[in-house]
């Protein structure tokens, strides 16, 4: 029941946007990927899997908002051919962060993520890490899953819930056909029968 209370509180207040901003004066400071002793939105990290034992970990990856201009050419060309705007990335900030974090802690095994807050420049996430070899992770059949070598860096190769958003995994049925089990493999079984 206080989860219920604790997501209203997140669906905002004007008291809870003033104590979000005097607590984001603090983590402009800090590094951009900071581990942390326990989440700040409780609510979405126990949906998505936190518990509050040990071998579970809490990073919290701070992310610049910005465009994905490139540099523009030095010969000629026209305008339209110069491929300096409008180009996206296919990541989100979210899978960004995910990946970060892994990289910096490469004995954890990503778990999922959520949005905590976002400024003019930043977007901060927090992410769920599991360390995979720690007793009280082998011990849990909910989570023991992740032990598994299938599961040695998930998050490089689009399993967690950000990366399967990503490679269009949400979608099923009709208009989906060309996503699973991924782009490549349906690829490669085209191109084996034509």
């Amino acid at each position: 029941m206080a989860y219920k209370y604790i997501s209203e509180l997140w669906k905002g207040s004007e008291e809870h946007e003033e104590l979000m901003r005097s607590r984001v004066i603090r983590w402009r400071k800090e590094p951009s990927i900071v581990r942390v002793e326990k989440p700040t939105r409780l609510d979405r990290a126990r949906a998505l899997g936190y518990k509050a034992k040990q071998g579970y970990v809490i990073i919290r990856v701070r992310v610049r908002k910005s465009g994905f201009r490139r540099q523009r050419p030095r010969s000629g060309r026209r305008p339209k051919r110069m491929g300096v705007l409008k180009l996206k990335v296919a990541k989100s900030m979210r899978l960004i962060a995910e990946e970060r974090a892994a990289r910096k802690y490469p004995n954890l095994e990503i778990l999922n993520s959520y949005w905590v807050w976002e400024d003019g420049q930043y977007k901060w996430f927090e992410v769920i890490a599991v360390d995979p070899h720690h007793p009280v992770i082998k011990s849990d059949e909910k989570i023991n899953w992740i032990c598994s070598p299938a599961h040695k860096g998930r998050v490089f190769r689009g399993l967690t819930s950000a990366g399967k958003k990503m490679r269009g995994l949400r979608k099923r049925g009709r208009g989906a056909e060309k996503v699973r089990p991924s782009r490549a493999a349906h690829l490669r079984k085209k191109a084996k029968y034509h």
